[in-house]
């Protein structure tokens, strides 16, 4: 089946008779795509609709198709080279499974020394290898994981929160040159709140996202055209008016 999605992509990127807009595309240019169609299954699996599933997960395959034929092109891997590499990798970080349980250094340290073996400009260390590309909230709390790792944590959820009520502070008093990075600190202690009680903040701000826009369309759908007339008393009654319907 895959064979076919291998030769459409080629036919796609062929020199003479391809597709312009497919020919133009590069790793760079094609990125913004692909991390767009990850969040597209995301949200197919969050409303559980299992036939959009199917179709967005179609989309994110056509994605790592397409990225490993500009790399045919340019000589550097190819298709069958990103399957092996990922069952190479599946093999080796299940050797219970694959190979001798008793002989195996564990999850994480089998994890650790592929980090360490990586020869890219990321950082070393325990915080090294956390894609740069992720988005904020869930590098934030990759990397809160990392150091936890090695003993830098707060001990339970409370340090997390006192940290917030500091970082407030901080922001209430900063000069408007440094609100940015205050801001910045106050998140970042939010996300390793959210941690500390088993929260996963990047879903946690999906599901809020979703909820207000839920709750803004009730507004407007009451109001009618006239809403961006109304006063913010008036809208802030729609808001409860909405929350209430939601929760009845």
């Amino acid at each position: 089946m895959i064979e076919r999605l291998v030769r459409i992509m080629a036919r796609l990127r062929d020199p003479e008779h391809g597709c312009e807009w497919d020919r133009a595309q590069t790793f760079a240019t094609i990125a913004p795509f692909t991390i767009e169609e990850a969040y597209e299954v995301a949200d197919a699996i969050a409303r559980g609709d299992v036939p959009d599933l199917k179709e967005e997960l179609g989309d994110l395959l056509l994605q790592v198709v397409f990225h490993s034929r500009i790399a045919e092109e340019a000589g550097q891997f190819a298709l069958p080279d990103v399957v092996a590499a990922i069952s190479d990798k599946m093999e080796r970080r299940h050797p219970h499974i694959f190979g001798d349980a008793t002989a195996s250094p564990g999850w994480e340290a089998i994890k650790a020394a592929e980090r360490g073996a990586k020869t890219t400009n990321e950082s070393g260390g325990a915080l090294g290898g956390v894609a740069l590309g992720l988005p904020a909230l869930s590098r934030a709390e990759k990397l809160q994981k990392r150091a936890a790792r090695v003993g830098f944590d707060w001990p339970d959820a409370s340090g997390p929160r006192a940290k917030i009520d500091e970082e407030l502070l901080e922001i209430e008093g900063a000069p408007p040159t440094e609100l940015e990075e205050e801001v910045g600190d106050l998140l970042f202690a939010v996300v390793n709140w959210a941690r500390h009680l088993d929260v996963d903040p990047e879903a946690a701000l999906r599901s809020a996202n979703a909820k207000f826009e839920r709750r803004f369309a009730a507004m407007e759908a009451h109001a009618g055209p006239s809403f961006p007339e109304l006063t913010l008393d008036e809208k802030e009654a729609l808001w409860a008016a909405a929350k209430t319907a939601e929760r009845s």
